[in-house]
């Protein structure tokens, strides 16, 4: 807004006009000193007013407003007021520049969290800085600096208002204090302390029915206008910042409606009254209508409430399966519902913050659209809108920060002993009232919800889905990938410059910035941490672990496996036996590595290392990522003995993270990959590299790559392995994910096995591939589908003790485990049964039974409808055979199997592909792309020439296809 001496009572009035709005007849007074009077952000055009004396000279002035985190968020934030400009005769100036609608009521505001206004004067003083929202006297926002943030309100703290505006209203500074009022821009606000309302409009004579209020669309038709209405109280909030009450027409509600389209239930906010009524009660109301965040709502002032002293009619909830629908829903805003139907949980990640759980209607888990359908395509998309037409919140009653402000209240829905976990069934125990905020339909309880009222109060009962143990794998030994969250044995307190983040008595939990460790602050907390990471990888008690997120103890002036060393000396006095060993770092390392790397532990009594360990050093694909780290193994026999003819390739990863790039190809794109791809697809085709030298090396096809590829299952970089020959495990044989985030569940973790599966290799001694001599696998969910709460770093920040020392929580991705080479390898005879080469229960992709279950008992072949078990339909079909998603649960594969997400696909990818008959001349080629007629020529030959060329031809496939692309 533009204001000089000549034309500032024209710009008054210009702007007043723009919002219909009339001026006091007579001039107010203003105060002793310049402050700012009003702040109006829910309005067409915002402003900030400044109230000063008559005349005074405000030329030069900056005017702005900082966001949540407390810098200037863009230049437009920010205004100089022209020269010449002075206040008028109202005692006040109102100065327009756009408000980030960024606030939060009561607790929920705090030092981190609020939309804030500023004023400076000509000489950089700051003369007022005013949060909207957070508590009288508790802590403002901090402003922050940044290239459009002021100098004078860098570190300075803003003063919390209280005060949040209704829908059309601005807060405004009352008689001392900030309250919500129809807006006065360039006149002061009165002093008369009418709660709001202005006194100015009269009072209806006639009562509106709530239908009428709701009105048939998204927004009330009667926004803006003073109305009184009746209904009975359903719901209160007296405490945790909501500040009123929902009210419904008397007799609504249950199977009938009489307002088809409108709802008859609406949210009073009214923090003068809130605690003056109670559920049940019959009340008249008047006041105001507006929309706030997309939820219709009456302001109702001190004066605005009248008990109605006669008998109403029951509210009955509405009893059906919550709609997905936009316009039933609208239906059903601010009404009682029981709602049925199935439903699951979704996410539990705000549920340490602001005691929300994301519920998916129906069966399954939100899921993540690139887990299951290649980016930007139409039918990834089609995911995402059903994902959001799935999508609910049950809320607790409350607006309050449970991380911040309120810590010494107890955290609702979280409990150790009834856990709310990511695909736990929830069942609706009670009626709940329908809500909108903060663009989210939510379920609130009828009353504040916390830890210590969850017996009365909480709604919704969870499903238990947890397991002491992974699912059984088989096979003669197993591996296993642990991403084990930033395990330093160097704590913060033993260096310089850390910040930290605290518990709720101020004690340092883990480590924030400004030094180079990770992980736990003090040797208390990494204790916490290390139980739990050693809890689960016993549990889990696979013969092979890949590790993720260890400390890289090199970078502390230690030897580089310190940190590992540490961790396998606490697994074994936790065994209570020397269990576990770990791979030594080779001697050859990386110039410039991270400080944390990726590892390989595993149990001498069940493999045993063949030759040394090999990092990749490949900096042009590296530079921003952890180095993967190989090593071959042999399983050893019942007597010990080691089998050196099934070595095994293993290969453990972590690729770049999808949160920041640079670089062409590397910004994020929207399409659901994140930031970086260009650089993780760069890192995935030097890993089909290097796994081709690890494989010749080791003289064995058995080649796995275990690890954080930071790629869901459908992604770029996943596509560079499924066309060199590698099938996604976890994908193909189970209905799990390894990750959730933002609510939607998928796999950044995966266990890639070669797959140069053949006909001829279902009659042979020993798996043709890596992928064949999978006996099963399994994600064990013990991690990312549990509350934040449990996690060590979070220990002490509520009154509520999460910590426990077990395995749930112990990091924030899931194992995946394998297990490898089925009883009738081992020397057994492997020819009796037309199935002996299929995957242990008949589900391998050489036409085994499919009626027959896993060897975990469970039974892979059926489609299912899980994240990462999804069908697939991007038409890919290379002759690697490794689909991992494409076609998935059509009825049949063309080779007679139905594992879900496809298995490989027919004759024409199940070649035996003996020795020499791979070409080097296409370059990283599909390993399994070979002319049925030749395997069948070849399954002719190994029967006419009898038991010892079928031996010759094992031995040939173990070990001389090591030279194959």
């Amino acid at each position: 807004m533009t204001v000089s001496k000549t034309a500032s009572s024209c710009a008054a009035l210009s702007l007043v006009a723009g919002f219909g709005l009339v001026l006091p007849l007579a001039p107010a007074h203003a105060a002793d000193a310049p402050h700012i009077s009003e702040i109006a952000y829910t309005l067409d055009t915002d402003f900030i007013e400044i109230a000063a004396d008559t005349g005074t000279d405000v030329s030069g002035w900056t005017v702005g407003s900082v966001t949540r985190g407390g810098s200037v968020q863009a230049e437009e934030n920010t205004t100089t007021i022209p020269d010449g400009t002075t206040v008028g005769d109202s005692g006040a100036l109102a100065v327009e520049v756009p408000i980030t609608n960024s606030v939060k009521s009561g607790s929920a505001a705090d030092g981190d969290y609020g939309s804030s206004a500023y004023a400076i004067d000509d000489d950089g003083a700051l003369i007022s800085f005013a949060q909207v929202g957070g508590v009288v006297d508790g802590k403002g926002v901090t402003g922050k600096s940044n290239k459009n943030t002021p100098e004078a309100v860098v570190g300075q703290d803003a003063e919390p208002t209280g005060a949040t505006a209704s829908g059309g209203e601005s807060i405004q500074l009352i008689g001392g204090a900030w309250k919500s009022a129809a807006p006065t821009p360039d006149a002061l606000p009165g002093d008369d302390g009418d709660g709001g309302d202005g006194g100015d409009e009269p009072t209806p004579e006639d009562l509106t029915p709530i239908a009428d209020i709701q009105g048939t669309g998204d927004e009330s038709p009667l926004a803006g206008t003073t109305v009184k209405t009746r209904g009975v109280v359903t719901a209160s909030y007296p405490t945790g910042g909501l500040n009123g009450y929902f009210v419904q027409t008397p007799g609504t509600g249950g199977a009938d409606d009489e307002t088809p389209g409108a709802s008859d239930g609406v949210f009073v906010y009214s923090p003068d009254t809130v605690a003056d009524v109670n559920i049940g009660d019959y009340v008249e109301l008047t006041g105001s209508v507006s929309e706030r965040y997309g939820q219709t709502q009456i302001s109702v002032s001190a004066k605005g409430l009248t008990p109605v002293d006669e008998a109403a009619e029951a509210v009955k909830p509405v009893d059906d399966e919550f709609p997905r629908d936009a316009a039933e829903r609208e239906a059903l805003e601010g009404m009682l519902l029981q709602p049925g139907g199935e439903m699951t949980v979704a996410d539990n990640y705000n549920t340490n913050t602001y005691g929300e759980v994301v519920l998916a209607t129906g069966k399954g888990t939100l899921l993540q659209p690139t887990d299951v359908e290649r980016p930007g395509t139409d039918e990834a998309k089609a995911i995402e809108a059903d994902n959001l037409e799935r999508e609910v919140i049950l809320d607790d009653g409350a607006t309050v920060n449970y991380l911040k402000n309120d810590q010494d209240v107890p955290l609702p829905y979280v409990s150790n002993d009834a856990p709310v976990r990511v695909g736990a069934k929830a069942t609706m125990t009670s009626p709940v009232v329908l809500g909108f905020d903060h663009e989210k339909w939510r379920f609130q309880p009828t009353t504040r919800l916390t830890g210590d009222n969850a017996d009365a109060v909480q709604p919704t009962h969870f499903s238990d889905t947890r397991t002491d143990a992974p699912e059984a794998v088989g096979g003669q030994i197993s591996m296993a990938s642990f991403n084990v969250l930033n395990y330093f044995t160097t704590t913060g307190d033993q260096l310089e410059g850390c910040s930290y983040y605290d518990d709720r008595e101020g004690n340092h939990v883990t480590v924030r910035s400004g030094c180079d460790a990770r992980g736990a602050a003090n040797a208390q907390s990494l204790k916490r941490q290390e139980t739990k990471i050693v809890t689960a990888i016993n549990k889990l008690d696979t013969s092979v672990v890949s590790l993720m997120e260890i400390e890289n103890s090199a970078k502390f002036g230690e030897d580089r496996d310190a940190a590992l060393q540490t961790l396998v000396t606490r697994l074994n006095e936790a065994a209570g036996t020397e269990k576990w060993a770990f791979v030594p770092s080779p001697e050859k390392l990386p110039a410039d590595e991270d400080v944390i790397r990726t590892a390989l532990i595993y149990q001498p009594a069940e493999v045993a290392p063949q030759n040394e360990s090999t990092i990749l050093d490949d900096q042009a694909a590296f530079s921003n990522a952890r180095e993967p780290l190989s090593q071959a193994f042999a399983p050893k026999d019942e007597s010990g003995e080691v089998e050196a003819d099934k070595t095994f390739v293993t290969i453990t990863n972590h690729f770049k993270s999808k949160g920041s790039g640079e670089g062409p190809g590397n910004e994020d794109t929207g399409d659901g990959q994140g930031a970086s791809n260009a650089d993780r697809v760069k890192q995935a085709k030097a890993l089909v590299g290097f796994s081709d030298d690890q494989q010749k090396a080791a003289d064995t096809d058995l080649v796995y790559m275990l690890g954080d590829f930071n790629s869901y299952t459908q992604e770029d970089p996943m596509q560079v392995f499924y066309d060199a020959g590698f099938k996604d495990v976890a994908a193909e044989k189970t209905d799990k994910s390894t990750y959730v985030y933002q609510g939607r569940t998928g796999s950044l973790d995966h266990v890639l096995a070669l797959d140069s599966s053949g006909a001829a290799g279902a009659q042979a001694d020993e798996p043709s591939s890596a992928f064949d001599a999978i006996t099963g696998a399994d994600v064990w969910n013990i991690n990312s589908v549990e509350a934040l709460a449990l996690e060590y770093s979070r220990f002490n920040y509520n009154i509520s003790d999460f910590y426990a020392p077990d395995q749930f929580r112990a990091s924030d991705h899931d194992p995946v485990v394998v297990g490898l080479f089925d009883a009738a390898d081992d020397g057994g005879d492997a020819g009796a049964s037309e199935n002996s080469g299929s995957d242990s229960g008949g589900n391998a992709d050489n036409g085994g039974d499919e009626s027959s279950a896993d060897a975990d008992g469970t039974d892979s072949s059926n489609g299912t409808d899980s994240a990462g078990g999804s069908d697939s339909s991007d038409g890919t079909d290379s002759a690697g055979g490794g689909t991992a998603g494409n076609g998935a649960n059509s009825s049949s594969s063309s080779d007679g199997s139905s594992s879900a997400r496809g298995s490989s696909d027919g004759a024409s990818s199940n070649a035996d592909d003996n020795a020499g008959s791979g070409s080097d001349a296409g370059g990283h080629l599909p390993r399994t792309g070979m002319d049925p007629t030749m395997i069948m020529a070849i399954a002719g030959g190994l029967i006419l020439a009898g038991g010892a060329f079928v031996a010759l031809a094992r031995r040939r496939r173990l070990g001389g296809l090591g030279g194959r692309l």
